[in-house]
């Protein structure tokens, strides 16, 4: 069955989706270029005090080192999202016809679907990051892309090695996470036909090593009363859409301890008939996998507010 578009847009064809990067696309001073536009200073200020995490200066100030802190790089990733999606939206007149997040982008898509405030989701992002980067402190660990390969010999790999896969992002991609030592091994002697590339996040996100965040989240969650989705929301759970407010947000919180399918996502996505992707900031990542993954489907990266008039075309060419 195909998911509920407005206007039923996916009997004609004409379907746009904005996807939500995740964690380790941050880079420093992405936030420059989108503090030059009116209003964006201050919806960032009040995002900060959400977050509690100085979002300005860490977005065109710090380091590439601080800002790989997961207290402080979940935040300003959801927020770079936010503040892109509001100047498409405005400039576009229209929202997209669907939206979906990677990992912590969720917290944008909930948004962006309508199913809780931006300052919500900011809080909710502060927690997660800070609990995240708790649990992760208790074991050196980290995460590595293995790239190519037959994907049952590249699972078979890391089960040898103890190493979780624990992103599934599609395009011939997998992310490993698990301790340090087992990561390196996977890096120097990796298998025939693929490249290991080492991620910028400090610890191994959705693994059994982050359970203890689950339940600090799952505790702020409780007290957030949600809407039910008011555009096609997909989860990256298993790619299939969500359309209750209080599901949405119980999905979130157990996928900080569970593998990120955004393979499965971009198949839901083909189904749909989608015509179209755009990728927010910060920008780059999925763009990458939907022209592996979604070959011939036109995809605009939104990396700064140059690129907001190519998004803004391919979304109301789909009008």
């Amino acid at each position: 069955m195909h998911p509920p578009f407005p206007d039923d847009r996916w009997q004609t064809g004409e379907v746009i989706v904005v996807a939500c990067p995740g964690q380790g696309s941050q880079t420093p001073g992405f936030l420059n270029p989108w503090l030059e536009l009116e209003g964006v200073a201050d919806s960032l200020a009040r995002y900060s005090e959400a977050a509690e995490v100085d979002l300005i200066v860490h977005g065109t100030e710090s380091d590439a080192d601080t800002i790989r802190d997961t207290r402080i790089a979940q935040p300003l990733i959801v927020a770079a999202s936010l503040i892109a999606a509001q100047v498409l939206t405005e400039r576009a007149g229209r929202r997209a016809d669907g939206i979906a997040g990677h990992s912590v982008g969720e917290l944008a898509a909930v948004v962006g679907a309508g199913v809780i405030s931006a300052e919500q989701a900011m809080r909710l992002v502060g927690i997660r990051g800070r609990a995240m980067a708790e649990s992760a402190a208790q074991t050196p660990t980290g995460m590595s892309a293995v790239i190519g390969g037959d994907e049952q010999v590249v699972l078979d790999r890391l089960s040898e090695l103890e190493l979780t896969p624990a992103n599934y992002n599609g395009g011939g991609q997998i992310v490993a996470a698990g301790a340090l030592p087992a990561l390196a091994a996977l890096g120097e002697s990796p298998l025939k036909g693929t490249r290991v590339i080492p991620l910028q996040v400090a610890g191994a996100f959705h693994t059994a090593y982050m359970v203890p965040a689950v339940e600090a989240l799952r505790e702020a969650v409780a007290g957030v009363t949600p809407n039910d989705p008011d555009a096609t929301l997909w989860t990256n759970r298993d790619g299939s859409v969500v359309s209750s407010g209080v599901r949405a947000l119980e999905l979130i919180v157990e996928q900080v301890s569970s593998p990120v399918r955004w393979d499965l996502c971009m198949a839901s996505f083909a189904e749909a008939g989608i015509t179209g992707m755009i990728e927010l900031t910060p920008a780059g990542a999925l763009a990458g996998l939907a022209k592996r993954g979604l070959r011939g489907t036109p995809v605009v990266a939104v990396k700064t507010p140059d690129d907001i008039d190519a998004a803004v075309e391919l979304l109301n060419g789909a009008a």
